[in-house]
């Protein structure tokens, strides 16, 4: 997978070409907290499973073009847990529409099955993913915002999977006769 930093205008233009053509794009935020109104929105990551680029907000970057991706309603874009990422983007005024949700999904498809809904739980179910959450820990308020190799890494290792989650999702939605009450819990969070 070929990783993208854009912390130039120029970077961020070419990020956009090369993204833009995308029918889906996996998305994710990194955060100092859990609440909206009081943490800060560190970074934005996007990836359509052959390139991942994670947009360093806490360096004093802007998201430039890219914003355009959230908001395009061509673009699914695939959040796990798109209700916390939402809050942040809408929070810094980024609006995000056509939004897929594999945590929704999921909770759906394991119904009874007492399974957990995590993004590390799930992609190991289905693809012997094994994420490293430990480097989480390092996002809080007393983060100096530098993004080191390890933080690209965390950052980047949930968006890259999600394209390829979603279409198994949607697979097994479509065959269990699930994808109504997917849709139905999905016009609940937009």
């Amino acid at each position: 997978m070929e990783i993208l930093i854009p912390r130039t205008e120029a970077e961020a233009g070419d990020a956009f070409a090369r993204l833009s053509g995308a029918s889906c794009l996996g998305c994710d935020t990194e955060t100092s907290g859990l609440n909206a109104r009081s943490g800060k929105l560190f970074s934005i990551q996007f990836s359509d499973g052959d390139l991942a680029v994670l947009v360093p907000l806490s360096e004093g970057v802007k998201l430039g073009q890219l914003a355009k991706l959230l908001s395009e309603p061509r673009i699914t874009k695939i959040f796990h847990n798109a209700r916390f990422d939402l809050d942040f983007l809408n929070a810094a005024s980024i609006p995000t529409v056509n939004v897929f949700d594999t945590m929704i999904a999921e909770k759906i498809l394991t119904r009874g099955a007492h399974q957990s809904a995590s993004l590390a739980d799930t992609l190991y179910r289905y693809f012997a993913v094994d994420l490293d959450k430990s480097q989480r820990k390092n996002f809080n308020s007393r983060w100096d915002g530098v993004w080191t190799q390890e933080l690209v890494d965390y950052a980047l290792a949930d968006v890259c999977h999600l394209p390829r989650l979603r279409k198994e999702q949607l697979n097994w939605l479509e065959k269990l006769g699930l994808l109504d009450e997917y849709r139905q819990k999905m016009s609940e969070i937009a």
